[in-house]
């Protein structure tokens, strides 16, 4: 059997059973304009380590996003395990694939004076569609997160939010419609405790709401993302805020919970982590920032010589 053949295969059958239907997506526009047109052709049993390392070589020269080589990687990796498991190779190429080099991203949050400048103006606009911005700033969800919210994910008694699903925009017939799906993995279902502040404003948001989803948008179906990303855009161009992606609202929502003396486990069940090394990672700047300004404050009994 070819490796194209094969591939085609395991994305419309086996690997969806695995995997998010999004995810399915992004494998096959990945094969298609990357692994296809190399393995397309070629036997799966004349396949070897020395095509799999050459291909890998071509593509850290190529100049593509180390991101974007691994994405790459990931997807001809896993098809050729899957080959292995159902007997279509005889070796398992695990070890034969040398991945780009990857820095963690610098996180990007808001300062302090930015985030109150942005609240401010919030809640005294009183437009419930920037809700959402207040929302994302207290409890770190991701912006799929936030708009697949429906007031049956919110514990008003208890103070709880639910994140059970996630949505993505989708292009159909000509334009982009909101697709619900699950979170982003399974430890992205979590419990988020409100902010004692916003509950009084979530009840408030609810009694005028003329749709199940919290914050609102053009449609019965709440905001998308594409709009609120450029909803969010021009409030920090009217505000004078140096340009952020939305995702910097999750990670000033990080920031502060440090500055509060969150510990990392705590935070990272809040953001949906899967394990608190991850957290620890990205947002190690920040606690060593936070961990200065205890020393400090043990360090003022310290005498001025």
């Amino acid at each position: 059997m070819k490796y194209g053949e094969w591939t085609r295969c395991w994305l419309c059958g086996i690997i969806g059973l695995t995997v998010k239907e999004s995810t399915q997506k992004k494998y096959s526009i990945i094969a298609e304009h990357h692994l296809l047109p190399y393995f397309g052709s070629r036997e799966l049993s004349e396949i070897e380590a020395v095509d799999l390392q050459m291909f890998c070589g071509e593509k850290l020269k190529s100049g593509l996003a180390s991101n974007t080589i691994n994405n790459i990687i990931t997807v001809l990796k896993q098809s050729l395990k899957s080959a292995f498991r159902c007997g279509l190779v005889k070796t398992d190429f695990s070890t034969s694939f040398v991945r780009a080099k990857t820095r963690e991203r610098k996180v990007c949050a808001f300062e302090w004076r930015e985030q109150k400048k942005i609240e401010n103006y919030i809640w005294e606009s009183n437009d419930p569609k920037l809700f959402g911005i207040i929302l994302a700033l207290y409890t770190g969800m991701r912006i799929g997160e936030l708009l697949a919210l429906t007031w049956d994910d919110v514990d008003f008694s208890k103070g709880l939010i639910y994140v059970n699903k996630s949505c993505r925009d989708e292009w159909r017939n000509g334009h982009y419609i909101k697709r619900i799906d699950t979170t982003k993995t399974g430890s992205s279902d979590r419990v988020i405790p409100i902010a004692k502040g916003l509950i009084k404003r979530l009840r408030e948001l609810k009694k005028s709401s003329p749709t199940e989803f919290i914050i609102r948008g053009k449609s019965e179906y709440g905001a998308q993302i594409r709009c609120y990303q450029r909803t969010f855009g021009q409030l920090l161009q009217k505000l004078n805020i140096r340009h952020r992606g939305f995702h910097s609202l999750r990670h000033t929502f990080a920031t502060r919970a440090v500055e509060a003396g969150m510990d990392v486990k705590s935070l990272a069940d809040i953001l949906g982590h899967s394990n608190p090394a991850i957290t620890l990672k990205r947002y190690a700047q920040s606690m060593l920032d936070y961990k200065v300004l205890l020393i400090n404050k043990i360090g003022r009994f310290i005498p001025d010589l």
